[in-house]
């Protein structure tokens, strides 16, 4: 479904920033079965709502298609397990829990961040809509219920006498198609003191790194501190504080209390002031996304084929979701890369949605030792750098594609 009115404030008169045209779903990996029949495509464009600052994409594919079985296992990445550490360990500190607080966390995934507030006996309960990862965090002993986050299921939780001290939704705000139920949602199960803190995507590093591998139809909303601002308040939450982090390639850390217990910090008054500064408002910011886009796609193509043309063999490490938005958008096939590595071995044994690439576990680098592997999964640049050290003491070289084409 096309929308045609803003998610966020249901304005009209959206502006273009960038068209991908038509691509597959990211994360539709394919069985070799599959590649006998042409995977579904759907439009991808890019706009900006200049009445909330909102920048979104325009198509939503429907919820159960997209998130019912899931291939994306957060525990596989130490550095989204160091973060979580981090992060669970700070607000166990700051907000003093204990073992008669409760923390919710949506999307909550194979339970990579509950875990650590379970092993400090604080109750916790996880919200994954994904049947698959929903029984694999409950085998971990992570209690998760296998429903999508709504205002009706927060109801029927608050009913049950359930109200969170804290709530956690790692990126997931930017996936919801039902937006302002799930955010009503928050604001209704959130205890009148407690905290739900939100991480994104931000969007000036989208634009400023030309981050355009993270645009696909999972991700229906790319925000700013102000857009997230002008979302909850209309729920009744105020953002109390925001931090920048840099998971992701740099995301957003927002904090938001009920209007009854909190006030927005110096810092959040600094952070969004800091926004306006930069033009958050004005699409002239925006504007010029595509042709940067387009410059990149010149370069990296280019190099590839200097590549290949002088003998050289190219494999790609991360069957992410980045991945497939990349080679689909830049034309990149089977005439160009061997393969795709990634360490998930939920995904290994499929192909890659569009382009059917072979997905294998990291030690086929190793075992083949292209001589050069593009890197799509770039945002985890050092952890998979470190971990592919053998790989390059033989010779191999990584190329960095965002934000900019290196080659290391």
């Amino acid at each position: 479904m096309t929308e045609s009115e803003c998610r966020s404030c249901k304005e009209k008169g959206l502006l273009p920033i960038l068209s991908l045209g038509h691509m597959p779903l990211a994360n539709a990996l394919q069985t070799g079965a599959d590649l006998e029949r042409e995977g579904e495509m759907y439009p991808l464009d890019l706009v900006f709502c200049p009445a909330c600052t909102l920048v979104q994409i325009t198509e939503t594919v429907p919820p159960e298609k997209l998130f019912r079985d899931y291939l994306y296992f957060s525990s596989f990445s130490d550095t989204i397990l160091e973060s979580a550490r981090s992060l669970t360990t700070r607000v166990i500190e700051g907000r003093h829990l204990t073992n008669e607080s409760l923390v919710v966390e949506i999307a909550s995934n194979d339970g990579y961040l509950l875990k650590n507030y379970l092993a400090r006996g604080i109750p916790c309960l996880g919200i994954e809509p994904a049947q698959n990862i929903a029984n694999t965090a409950t085998e971990r002993g992570v209690p998760t219920i296998a429903e999508f986050f709504n205002e009706e299921l927060a109801t029927r939780l608050a009913a049950e006498g359930k109200h969170a001290d804290v709530i956690h939704a790692n990126n997931v705000i930017a996936h919801v198609a039902d937006l302002h139920g799930a955010v009503a949602g928050i604001a209704k199960l959130l205890k009148p003191d407690g905290v739900a803190i939100i991480e994104n995507h931000y969007v000036k590093d989208l634009i400023d790194h030309t981050e355009f591998d993270s645009i696909y139809h999972e991700h229906l909303c790319y925000y700013s501190a102000t857009s997230f601002q002008n979302l909850f308040k209309q729920h009744g939450l105020v953002l109390s504080d925001v931090e920048r982090i840099p998971l992701h390639g740099g995301s957003l850390r927002a904090y938001f209390q009920k209007d009854s217990s909190a006030h927005e910090t110096d810092g959040a008054h600094a952070f969004l002031a800091a926004e306006q500064a930069w033009g958050v408002g004005d699409y002239s910011f925006y504007r010029d996304f595509g042709t940067n886009v387009d410059h990149l796609r010149s370069e990296l193509t280019s190099l590839l084929r200097k590549i290949k043309g002088e003998g050289g063999t190219i494999a790609v490490y991360g069957a992410s979701a980045k991945s497939t938005t990349l080679l689909n958008y830049f034309g990149i096939g089977n005439e160009t890369i061997e393969y795709v590595v990634d360490r998930s071995s939920a995904k290994q044994g499929l192909f890659t949605p569009g382009t059917h690439l072979p997905i294998y576990a990291p030690e086929k680098l190793l075992e083949t030792q292209p001589s050069h592997t593009l890197l799509l999964s770039w945002n985890f640049e050092k952890e998979i750098l470190a971990q592919q050290q053998e790989y390059r003491v033989r010779g191999g070289r990584f190329i960095i594609p965002i934000p900019e084409v290196r080659m290391l």
